[in-house]
């Protein structure tokens, strides 16, 4: 996975929609669109550092 990847609108739903699933969360059409553009406007860079961090301290 890459910065790209994370920018990308479908690759993120996918992976809402995936990790939804593995958490037994279900997750209506609205809460994943908007974890989607959350996601999205985060621009996170999977290859920065602080990046990374950032968003472990968003999850835990």
């Amino acid at each position: 996975m890459d910065k790209h990847d994370l920018q990308d609108k479908a690759k993120v739903h996918k992976l809402v929609k995936s990790y939804g699933s593995i958490l037994n969360e279900k997750l209506t059409a609205t809460e994943e669109e908007q974890i989607t553009k959350f996601v999205l406007a985060q621009k996170i860079d999977p290859s920065n550092t602080f990046h990374l961090i950032k968003l472990w301290s968003m999850f835990r």
